[in-house]
């Protein structure tokens, strides 16, 4: 399982942003703060073990073929409805 991580600002970040933000920069060091920041937030990210990526997988395409059978069950009575409203006009020719 992955581990939890709470997502707090230590103080150390928030005195490094508030002296970022202090601070004017050109793009080029906008850029670079950017890129820095960019960096940290992927330090965080925890990759799933191959168990909870097989899991993850079968929710996603469970979901996904069950969302398929509403749309067509949806479609099948609107396209019933509109033909018993309006009619057939191949039928009569």
């Amino acid at each position: 399982m992955a581990k939890k991580v709470i997502d707090e600002p230590s103080e150390d970040i928030v005195a490094n942003a508030r002296k970022d933000r202090a601070q004017r920069r050109g793009p080029f060091g906008r850029l670079n703060l950017f890129f820095r920041q960019v960096v940290n937030e992927l330090k965080k990210v925890v990759t799933p073990t191959r168990k909870e990526l097989v899991s993850y997988t079968g929710v996603v395409l469970v979901f996904v073929v069950i969302m398929m059978a509403i749309v067509y069950g949806l479609d099948l009575v609107f396209s019933l409805v509109v033909n018993f409203v309006f009619g057939n006009p191949t039928v009569g020719k």
